[in-house]
């Protein structure tokens, strides 16, 4: 695979706040990476979907309306019924540790919170998918 890593950005349910996604998005981009931003009021079916039919490496969740213990599981089982995953699943919002840390129990690979290092979640997202790339070859 010597194609650029691709991600997934999203945002899910009735959040209408974008502007974080909208920075990561750009930040993966501008690190060289390839970036789908699936847009506002996705579903978790909606965002799976769109990682499985763009070969994506990984989905970066945006949630910062409060749902994100809600949102971010239903994610993990739409992954985990279609069979993908190994996707690196990872979001950030306005999440509590210790939400995030449950979150984390379930699968998902790691929670960003408002004030993260952009250069943080580049070297995670970098690394965790080439891990997977590693794996899949």
């Amino acid at each position: 695979m010597n194609r650029p890593i691709r991600v997934v950005v999203a945002k899910a349910g009735l959040d209408g706040h974008d502007r974080g996604a909208k920075v990561i998005a750009r930040a993966l981009r501008d690190a060289g990476m390839e970036v789908i931003y699936t847009g506002l009021f996705q579903t978790p079916e909606q965002i799976v979907e769109t990682a499985i039919q763009e070969d994506a490496d990984g989905i970066g969740l945006s949630i910062l309306s409060g749902a994100h213990m809600t949102l971010f599981p239903l994610v993990v089982e739409q992954l985990k019924a279609r069979g993908a995953d190994d996707i690196v699943f990872f979001g950030g919002g306005t999440i509590p540790a210790d939400d995030a840390e449950e979150l984390k129990r379930l699968g998902v690979r790691a929670i960003f919170t408002p004030g993260a290092p952009l250069a943080e979640i580049i070297e995670f997202v970098k690394g965790e998918c080439l891990k997977r790339r590693e794996v899949l070859r």
